[in-house]
């Protein structure tokens, strides 16, 4: 009698035909803890949705640049300074989300005030900012340089406000002390 991948694992497991209910049930308990935070959820897909528009601004950049071949500089000259930002920006995205915020202790002004946090409340806008404007400068694309700089503003102002607002709700006076600390 031959069986299916899904019996020999739950048989190697142990768990026979209750495999499936085991891992429903770990996953129910785990989506269930792990969504108790109604503000993390929020500040996420706030930013989720500015990065999907620095995105989709990121490739009407590439299309008109493609379409229209404009250039900035006559010479290669913004190359290196490109490849450096976008180098810095990729290295400012990674330790930002390699950052770990322990809030156990307790929280005050300081919780926040760890890695890249310490320079700026959003480096992952600013390496995003700084890996893009890079890809623009060393292709030498005008395009893609004016959307970044629009798409730049438009999170600036429009998404990272939403967020600090339900940031501030939730940590309150922690979070307005930290603002004064860091101002950008």
């Amino acid at each position: 009698m031959r069986h299916t991948f899904s019996e020999s694992l739950e048989f190697s497991l142990g768990v026979g035909k209750n495999f499936t209910s085991v891992y429903n049930t770990r996953m129910e308990i785990k989506n269930t803890v792990g969504n108790n935070n109604p503000h993390k959820n929020k500040v996420r897909r706030i930013f989720a949705h500015s990065h999907s528009i620095f995105f989709a601004l990121f490739l009407i950049g590439v299309t008109l640049d493609l379409i229209f071949k404009v250039t900035i500089f006559a010479n290669s000259v913004a190359a290196p300074v490109g490849f450096f930002l976008l180098v810095f920006g990729t290295f400012l995205i990674f330790w930002a989300e390699k950052t770990p915020h322990n809030f156990k202790d307790g929280i005050n002004k300081h919780s926040f005030h760890t890695g890249p946090y310490r320079y700026t409340r959003n480096p992952t806008h600013w390496g995003l900012f700084l890996l893009v404007l890079g890809f623009g400068l060393m292709v030498n694309a005008f395009f893609v340089v004016l959307t970044t700089l629009i798409s730049f503003f438009i999170e600036k102002f429009i998404f990272q406000d939403k967020a600090e607002k339900i940031l501030e709700a939730k940590y309150g006076a922690h979070y307005l002390e930290y603002k004064k600390m860091v101002k950008f």
